[in-house]
């Protein structure tokens, strides 16, 4: 129910936009939300998306550098990357959470992406 693309490699400093796509749900009744996982980490929350008025949330490590948008009437969810850095090298995940008490924390989605992978090299 969600697509996630948009990965690829790029240098330090370039720049990706990553794209969700969902399908069979109410897209615009769901909070939307991005993590990353990186080879022998754990996954961690990188910017949230409110359904209603757009309010957004941000890691402290991609703040300043990323930024999340939605579109409701194309059922997408953006990921725009810049300023980008080896560190940022991961996994990406989009997920959707009707109810989420704590935004950051991965157990508060219903639906996950599959994943797409973004490689920043130095």
């Amino acid at each position: 129910q969600l697509q996630a693309s948009g990965g690829g490699l790029v240098q330090a400093g370039g720049s990706l936009r990553l794209s969700c796509a969902a399908s069979g749900l109410a897209f615009s009744s769901y909070a939307m939300g991005w993590f990353r996982q990186a080879p022998g980490k754990e996954r961690e929350f990188v910017a949230h998306i409110d359904w209603n008025i757009g309010s957004t949330l941000y890691a402290d490590s991609v703040k300043g550098r990323f930024t999340v948008s939605r579109n409701n009437a194309m059922k997408l969810v953006y990921l725009q990357m810049n300023s980008l850095k080896p560190e940022d090298t991961a996994v990406y995940f989009c997920a959707a959470g009707r109810t989420l008490l704590a935004p950051t924390a991965s157990r508060e989605y219903d639906y996950w992406g599959q994943g797409t992978l973004v490689t920043v090299s130095s």
